[in-house]
């Protein structure tokens, strides 16, 4: 829940930016660049990352309530929809780039919905999802869960960095 706070300040940064677009008429190329960045890397891969290959992988094997295998399904679905968000404002930052008009629209469409998504979903998880499921774990499935974190967290600059040379090696 420590990095839904991280996540929720660069939100509050994006609804500012949200609303200047909207008002100028311009999407600012390197804002998108930076927020795109943070989205994929720290929210998505790092943050969703613990939760779909660990706390998910292993609540999918317990016993859950059906409120929480619903919720459960929720999140995974809101997961995804965030990430094709993200792919359709990439898509819409290039096209503007190369000066199609249409690409404005569709790059704050991508950044309503990702605005709107983030709060409803990190309260969720925050407020109905994450406690109440710790209950379905021994502590020594906490703590091996715990450990995994860790480890993901300390493995993920290097895959991040591995996988930006193996494109530069590649040309793309």
């Amino acid at each position: 829940m420590i990095e839904h706070r991280l996540i929720e300040r660069m939100i509050g940064i994006v609804q500012k930016e949200l609303a200047r677009v909207k008002s100028e008429g311009t999407l600012n190329v390197a804002f998108v660049d930076t927020y795109v960045d943070f989205a994929r890397t720290y929210a998505d891969r790092c943050h969703h990352g613990k939760e779909e290959d660990i706390l998910f992988r292993d609540l999918k094997s317990k016993s859950l309530s059906k409120d929480h295998a619903r919720i459960l399904t929720e999140l995974i679905d809101e997961h995804v929809q965030a990430r094709k968000r993200i792919r359709r404002l990439v898509e819409a930052r290039s096209r503007y780039e190369k000066g199609d008009a249409s690409a404005l629209s569709d790059a704050i469409e991508a950044l309503d919905f990702l605005v709107e998504l983030y709060p409803r979903h990190i309260e969720k998880e925050d407020k109905r999802f994450f406690i109440p499921t710790m209950s379905y774990f021994s502590a020594e499935e906490l703590e091996r869960m715990l450990k995994e974190f860790y480890d993901f967290d300390r493995n993920l600059i290097h895959e991040r960095y591995k996988a930006m040379v193996e494109k530069v090696e590649k040309g793309s």
